[in-house]
């Protein structure tokens, strides 16, 4: 997915800009040159609060480099943000854990071909799959990816709550969910448009990172909703 390529380099900007600290950890490459999946560890001041605005469904419409007659194309690429969590947050019982070992195939000289440092890592009650590379060793590796499936299973489980409580509140501004389509990019029109907002935004405005403007809106909206709902909640009381 060259999109997903697009959307990577507008967020790894992003995170410079805010002077956030971020550290590839897997991504494998798509056939058409982008990314079939980019996994980042973003650490910083704000990192979850601001970013988890970006999290939905990605959808680009445009005439991609392999379209020989001209044609339109829409593809999307999903976004999923996911706070730290630790050991009391989420409870994991090993005997559900799957790991194998690799040898890890990328730069790093002879000791990455003939060691196998790099993890795959699976849960079987619930088929999450993590592959750990970034590491030169494999109980680093191990530990990164117990990691990112300790933030997996804990962002299941919040957003089952949140879910729920969007339910109860009849909340408007959307579930922050997977599914959820967020924006549409439409290239021939140049125009990024948030339906979530309702508002459309320079399509080069995205693309040069300069994204606080639509995440500083988003959180607008939610404290609006978080006030009005406390508003009636008080007027039925």
């Amino acid at each position: 997915n060259i999109f997903a390529g697009d959307l990577y380099e507008v967020y790894r900007k992003y995170i410079s800009a805010e002077g956030w600290q971020s550290s590839l950890i897997d991504y494998s490459r798509g056939d058409d040159g982008g990314y079939k999946q980019v996994t980042l560890d973003v650490k910083g001041d704000m990192v979850y609060s601001k970013l988890k605005w970006e999290a939905g469904v990605h959808r680009v419409q445009r005439v991609p480099a392999t379209e020989t007659q001209g044609r339109v194309h829409t593809s999307t690429a999903t976004v999923a943000i996911m706070p730290e969590c630790d050991e009391v947050d989420v409870k994991i019982d090993m005997k559900d854990i799957e790991m194998s070992t690799m040898r890890s195939g990328g730069a790093g000289g002879q000791n990455v071909n003939k060691v196998e440092t790099a993890v795959d890592l699976l849960h079987k009650p619930t088929g999450i799959r993590i592959k750990c590379t970034q590491e030169r060793s494999q109980l680093k590796n191990k530990e990164l990816a117990m990691k990112m499936l300790m933030a997996k299973l804990y962002d299941i489980e919040n957003e089952k709550r949140e879910m729920e409580d969007r339910e109860k509140r009849g909340s408007q501004i959307g579930t922050g969910g997977r599914s959820e389509k967020i924006r549409t990019y439409n290239w021939k029109d140049s125009r990024c448009s948030d339906h979530r907002l309702g508002q459309n935004f320079p399509l080069s405005q995205f693309l040069n990172a300069d994204i606080g403007p639509m995440i500083d809106a988003m959180t607008a909206k939610d404290q609006e909703e978080k006030l009005r709902q406390l508003s009636e909640d008080n007027a039925a009381s």
